[in-house]
């Protein structure tokens, strides 16, 4: 039976594309794959015949202006194993069918700029290049374990849904851009893990409703200062920088199920998170990066409730956290470069976890390292986060280390009174070394005194009984008067060890007064 002639296919189609056209009026799939992989990888090096191609303009045709759909059936193009030949170019079309591409290979680049689509799908395609600036979909824009070797642009694009990229394999284009995505707007998740990116991949501003994830990812840029660029980034959930798998199931990140292969993230080129907002949290884990000259992990302003960042080695650049602002950090001792590598100006943090041994020292040692001039902001935040986190000792340690930072950058007078407080009261930070050195004081001028003897009063008709430990100590407490310092009249290394012993108690109880002082300002 002959189909009517307003859907019978064009005359002048081949065979193939004919089957096509019968197969989009009853939404099936038309498969062209012979069935052997290697035969069947569009990304390979052979040669597909006529057998196995179909014209662009056909698929535009069908896409754009195709035959009604048979009765109870709903049109769409599902096709595989095909060879596409000429320029698909759908710019500035509106699509309504469903468009699902497997095993496709594609002669020239493909043209989708200020098109509409519901969902489109192109998997395990080989493609020269994608072409898609502000493309709009209300559907999903799937494109995994495709070849592009031109990259792909999606300058201000709308994705109704998710964007998935997991296992996708880009090259740069003529600017070094493998992936251009500025201004891209997702509704839900991007996930583009275990992908194989050569040039920068570009997402700055771009606008992410659920979670965006290069678990497993390699990017590398030997092109550019950025192989990750996604400053004023905004995802409304987590960012995940970290390692992925490849199990029965396809790419997945998190805990990988038993007996499936992990791959680390891994950066050959600067990454730049700058101004970046992420509503749940940033986890940099099980990652690597190798950054090179100026290249940097720059975090510079971020907001994010966790950070967590934990390398089991620090990026062979620097890290950059200046003017974060971080809810909970969660690091490793081995995650931080050393002195020079790290810029902590204007990082602030609510509360500290680190992961695994992190000895005080240690995370003093890390503020020295991020401050080659002083600052006293990285210490007091720090001492902040401890106290928040029921750590007063530790918290109390640190401004004391901020104190003898400081003292570094003083003149000589200055360093000689630091010094002083520090050895007497620990800038108030140690009381109880006042009471020690009081106590020290107080024996060796009752001891003194004791064996100069008793002297002879001021006043020879009304004195006190003399008491050398009474008298030692009147003369250490500056504002107490326990009546024994002014009775009695001193000489010779007596009258010097009374001066001695006035001055000393003076400058201790000058540096409590500092020290408490200092306390209480600090709450």
């Amino acid at each position: 039976m002959t189909e009517p002639s307003d859907v019978a296919p064009p005359h002048d189609w081949t065979a193939v594309e004919q089957g096509l056209w019968k197969a989009f009026r009853r939404g099936e799939l038309y498969d062209l794959r012979t069935g052997i992989p290697e035969r069947d990888d569009p990304a390979a090096d052979r040669f597909w015949g006529p057998d196995r191609t179909v014209r662009a303009e056909v698929i535009a045709k069908l896409l754009l202006d195709g035959p009604q759909a048979a009765s109870g059936r709903v049109s769409c193009v599902k096709l595989s194993g095909a060879q596409i030949s000429g320029q698909l170019n759908l710019s500035g079309g509106t699509v309504v069918p469903y468009v699902e591409l497997h095993d496709c290979r594609f002669e020239q680049q493909v043209l989708l700029a200020e098109c509409n689509f519901t969902t489109l799908r192109m998997v395990r395609c080989a493609i020269p290049r994608l072409e898609a600036a502000r493309l709009h979909t209300s559907g999903d824009l799937h494109l995994p374990q495709c070849t592009i070797e031109g990259g792909i642009r999606l300058t201000d694009a709308h994705i109704g849904t998710d964007l998935l990229l997991n296992q996708i394999t880009l090259r740069k284009d003529r600017h070094g851009r493998a992936l251009a995505a500025d201004g891209l707007s997702v509704a839900q998740d991007v996930e583009a893990e275990l992908i194989e990116a050569t040039g920068e991949v570009s997402l700055r501003s771009a606008r992410i409703g659920g979670r965006l994830s290069l678990r497993g990812s390699r990017l590398h840029n030997p092109y550019g200062r950025y192989a990750l660029n996604a400053a004023r980034v905004t995802v409304e959930h987590t960012l995940y920088l970290s390692a992925g798998y490849v199990g029965t199931g396809g790419s997945g990140g998190g805990t990988p199920p038993l007996g499936v292969r992990t791959r680390r993230f891994s950066s050959d080129g600067g990454v730049r998170l700058d101004d970046g907002r992420f509503g749940n949290a940033v986890i940099i884990h099980q990652a690597r990066f190798r950054l090179t000259g100026g290249q940097q992990l720059s975090l510079r302003r971020i907001q994010t409730p966790e950070l967590r960042l934990t390398l089991d080695q620090p990026p062979t650049g620097t890290i950059s956290l200046a003017g974060a602002r971080v809810g909970n950090l969660t690091d490793s001792r081995t995650c931080w470069p050393e002195a020079g590598g790290l810029d902590l100006t204007g990082f602030a943090y609510g509360s500290l976890s680190p992961e695994g041994a992190f000895p005080l020292r240690a995370r003093i040692a890390w503020l020295a390292a991020a401050t080659p001039e002083y600052s006293p902001e990285p210490y007091e935040h720090l001492s902040a986060a401890l106290r928040a986190s029921g750590e007063d000792a530790d918290a109390r340690e640190v401004l004391l280390a901020k104190h003898r930072r400081r003292r570094e950058t003083l003149p000589l007078a200055g360093k000689l009174w630091g010094y002083l407080q520090d050895m007497t009261v620990g800038y108030g930070y140690r009381p109880g070394r006042a009471a020690i050195w009081m106590a020290l004081l107080w024996a060796f001028g009752a001891v003194f005194f004791n064996v100069h003897g008793e002297p002879d009063p001021v006043d020879g008709g009304a004195f006190p009984h003399w008491s050398p430990s009474l008298f030692a100590l009147d003369l250490l407490l500056p504002v107490i008067n326990l009546g024994q310092d002014n009775a009695w009249r001193l000489g010779g290394s007596a009258q010097w060890a009374a001066a001695v012993l006035t001055m000393l108690g003076w400058i201790l109880a000058t540096t409590v007064a500092a020290g408490a002082s200092r306390l209480l300002r600090r709450g």
